[in-house]
Formats: structure tokens, C-alpha cells, sequence
């Protein structure tokens, strides 16, 4: 491999585009933010959908060898495999262990980011495009998502993370839609929920998602 940077392309307000920023991070992967503009349909552009993702969405990754990716939790585990000395190990190599990891990141997509991550487009990113909030869609997510919010307690005062004793990358996917339904929609997963308080505190405070927060903390104010 050359020596240049990796590339992750994203949207700054995209909680999956953030997810892979945070994979980078724990796995010690130098990159460069190649930010997409979906509100300018950028992600549409004939060369992107071409040479990046064929879908037309984000995010994407781009190895330093010219490799690239879509999907943030395939992405995840390429940047495991592909670099599997360096940084947190993502999924566990004993087989049990490692199916517990991705029962708990396909339950991640399902559930949490079917619930949250469309929440967060409703009532936090529709302003960049100028459409309205879905008010009743954003009613129903809500009720579903903090059910599920009632799921993780039961199985965080068993276990220390999400997916075991370990933590994995099944925890870090939840950390951009669960900071920012809690910051800057005001949503509470916290009370009556302490071991959900206890692991959320946990994922707040990881250097990877302090450092990935630089990507979107002073355009979100805009």
C-alpha cells in the first residue's frame, strides 16, 4: 500500500458517514473527509456513482490503495481484517463470540438505527433540504426507539456492552444517533435506565468520537 491516506466520503450530518469516521479512528486509520452534499444531490454525481457508491448514497470508503467500499458496517468489517494489528479489535475471533458481535450489529440496523437514524433525519436534518418534519413518522419512531431503549437496559444488566463483556464495534454503532437525539433533540434514554446511562456515558467519551465530532460540530449550528 502507498503511503497517502485513506479517503471516507460522507455527509457531515449522516450518522452512518460518522459511524465509519468512528471506525477509522479506533482502528488507527489515517483519512481524509471527502464531504458529499446531499442536499446539492452531489451524491448523484455521474463520476461518485461510478467510481464510489453505484447507490448514489454515503458513506464510502477508499483504501489507500484505491479499494473501495460502501455500507458502514461492511466497511467496518473490512478495516478489521484489513488492519487487524492496529487499534481496537472489532469482532471477536472465537466464532460464538463473534456471532453475538453480529446479531448485535444487524440488531443495531434494525432496530436502533430503523428507529433513531430516521428520527434523526426527521427532526434534525430535513431543515438542510427545506422539508417538513413528518411529525406522526417522527411519533412512531419515537415510541419504538425508546422500547428499545428498554430492550438494552435488560441486556446491559447482564452483560458489560451490547454484544458481551467486551467492548466491540457493535457498540460504537450506536453512538452518533443516540448523542444526537440526546444533545440536540432532547430525547432522554438516560433515566429510569441506569445501565443504559452507565454504557452511554462510556460511548460518549471515546477519543474516536470526540475527534470524529470535529467533522460536524460547527456545521450542525448552521
Amino acid at each position: 500500500m502507498s503511503s497517502n491516506k485513506a479517503k471516507v466520503y460522507g455527509w457531515f450530518a449522516s450518522g452512518p458517514s460518522l459511524m465509519v469516521a468512528i471506525f477509522c479512528h479506533e482502528k488507527n486509520v489515517p483519512f481524509d473527509w471527502v464531504n458529499v452534499e446531499l442536499p446539492q444531490g452531489k451524491q448523484k454525481d455521474a463520476d461518485y456513482v461510478a467510481r464510489v457508491n453505484p447507490h448514489g448514497l454515503v458513506p464510502a470508503f477508499e483504501d489507500v490503495d484505491g479499494f473501495t467500499l460502501f455500507e458502514s458496517r461492511a466497511i467496518a468489517r473490512y478495516l478489521d481484517e484489513a488492519y487487524p494489528n492496529q487499534g481496537l479489535q472489532f469482532f471477536p475471533k472465537e466464532l460464538k463470540a463473534r456471532a453475538r458481535v453480529d446479531a448485535a450489529m444487524y440488531a443495531e440496523a434494525f432496530q436502533h438505527f430503523n428507529y433513531g437514524g430516521n428520527m434523526v433525519f426527521e427532526i434534525l436534518n430535513k431543515r438542510f433540504f427545506n422539508w417538513p418534519t413528518n411529525e406522526e413518522d417522527v411519533a412512531y419512531r419515537k415510541q419504538k426507539l425508546f422500547e428499545t431503549y428498554d430492550v438494552f437496559e435488560t441486556i446491559l444488566s447482564k452483560q458489560k456492552y451490547i454484544a458481551g463483556n467486551e467492548f466491540t464495534v457493535a457498540d460504537l454503532a450506536h453512538i452518533p444517533v443516540s448523542y444526537r437525539l440526546t444533545h440536540e433533540a432532547g430525547l432522554d434514554f438516560k433515566t429510569g435506565r441506569p445501565n443504559v446511562a452507565r454504557w452511554l456515558d462510556e460511548l460518549w467519551a471515546r477519543d474516536s468520537w470526540k475527534k470524529t465530532q470535529e467533522i460536524y460540530l460547527d456545521k450542525i449550528k448552521q
